[in-house]
């Protein structure tokens, strides 16, 4: 069973030092897919822009500066609000979001209480999937017995 934790809230996608423009977005988490958080921005264009990265990576940068290349986060402060960076890099372009740091901290609250950190890879059924690759098959005996039978010559002998 899927569960969804999902917010939607208004970002602020920063043009220059001066001027920023409100974009729609909504955060969601889905439990079929536990590391994982999804931001969905609505630009005024036909298709609304999805990302996708690491729950790890959000739930950090609440507190501090982290990520590496195509995602970068970190908390700060800009005229007395707390607010959460989010640079994006792609080859279409850079964008640097500003999110309101009470809004995405309670969000990401809510998604470690509905799937604790470490408990990620119970949701994905890998053990039981590897399980059903690894169990053999009765075909498999023809594979999993010695082609050379002991009491035929093998090669070299007569």
């Amino acid at each position: 069973m899927q569960n969804a934790v999902e917010r939607e809230l208004e970002v602020k996608l920063v043009l220059s030092p001066e001027r920023s423009v409100p974009v729609p977005a909504r955060l969601s988490y889905f439990t079929d897919d536990p590391y994982a958080v999804h931001i969905t921005f609505h630009v005024g264009s036909e298709a609304p822009v999805h990302w996708t990265f690491a729950r790890e990576l959000l739930v950090e940068g609440v507190f501090r500066p982290c990520g590496h290349g195509d995602v970068r986060i970190w908390p700060t402060n800009v005229e007395d609000q707390a607010l959460i960076c989010v640079a994006l890099t792609s080859p279409d372009g850079n964008a640097l979001l500003e999110l309101p740091s009470t809004a995405v901290a309670a969000w990401a609250e809510r998604t470690l209480r509905v799937v604790p950190p470490g408990t990620e890879s119970t949701l994905l059924g890998l053990d039981g999937a590897l399980a059903e690759l690894l169990t053999p098959l009765p075909a498999d005996d023809l594979w999993l017995s010695d082609p050379w039978s002991q009491d035929e010559p093998q090669d070299g002998e007569a």
